[in-house]
């Protein structure tokens, strides 16, 4: 609406919208710091944030390791207010949102997918607290293509890079991507073809106010930060001088 709003009046127009974020973790990661770095990708903000790691894709070899080690470290968060210096996550925003993630998971049950841990809400504290889920899906499915915006996760496992970098770009969004190798020529290679504005490699939500954020196919419109924002709000001039015309 935005947009069409925008057109009508020839109006220039910066959007950072949502997103989907694949969450890529190698055969040659180290599982601990992988472990670490999708604690904070994805509890941050309870999955309340448009750069959250939405989609787990982790090579087959190290998955099984990997997902034992992220239930064992999510089974020791607290969930409870915010206000309380002991609480790690808090409830969801409002309860439209709650409905929201809820009617997600209840959609993927209802297709057969697989609930591995959480898939409801936290009755001990009632609310707006959803339970911190994790959920091996087919492919294609709508938890895995739509953002959720909450503590609800996807794991699939590849075998090959050719296949990690489809399963990654399989979705419209492309604001944010996180890649987990302990090779640096490896990782250069995945980030070269991953469809996103921002990629964190081996860290997450590191940012330099200076560099460009933003998203690419429908995470948004045109990037923020530094010398970049220039081009929102000034318009390119070219001025051509022929030297022919001068007066001695």
């Amino acid at each position: 609406m935005l947009l069409e709003q925008s057109a009508k009046r020839v109006l220039r127009t910066s959007m950072e919208l949502g997103g989907n974020a694949p969450f890529l973790v190698f055969e040659d990661a180290d599982i601990d710091a992988a472990v670490n770095g999708a604690m904070l990708a994805k509890m941050r903000n309870i999955g309340q944030a448009c750069t959250a790691a939405n989609r787990f894709i982790v090579h087959e070899s190290v998955a099984d390791a990997f997902a034992e080690k992220f239930r064992e470290r999510t089974s020791k968060i607290k969930q409870g207010d915010p206000r309380d210096e002991t609480t790690d996550i808090g409830p969801q925003i409002h309860q439209v949102h709650f409905d929201r993630i809820k009617g997600f998971v209840d959609r993927a049950k209802a297709e057969g997918q697989t609930i591995v841990m959480g898939g409801e809400p936290n009755d001990e504290l009632g609310g707006l607290f959803f339970r911190p889920t994790l959920i091996q899906p087919s492919a294609g499915a709508e938890i895995v293509t739509q953002e959720v915006f909450g503590p609800v996760l996807c794991m699939q496992t590849f075998a090959s890079d050719e296949q990690a970098l489809e399963m990654a770009n399989g979705t419209e969004f492309g604001l944010a991507a996180v890649v987990v190798s302990g090779i640096r020529e490896h990782a250069e290679k995945i980030t070269k073809e991953l469809v996103a504005g921002t990629i964190w490699v081996n860290c997450f939500f590191v940012r330099d106010l200076r560099a460009p954020f933003g998203g690419s196919r429908k995470s948004g419109i045109g990037r923020e930060g530094g010398n970049w924002s220039f081009d929102f709000y000034a318009d390119v001039k070219n001025t051509v001088v022929s030297p022919n015309g001068w007066k001695e």
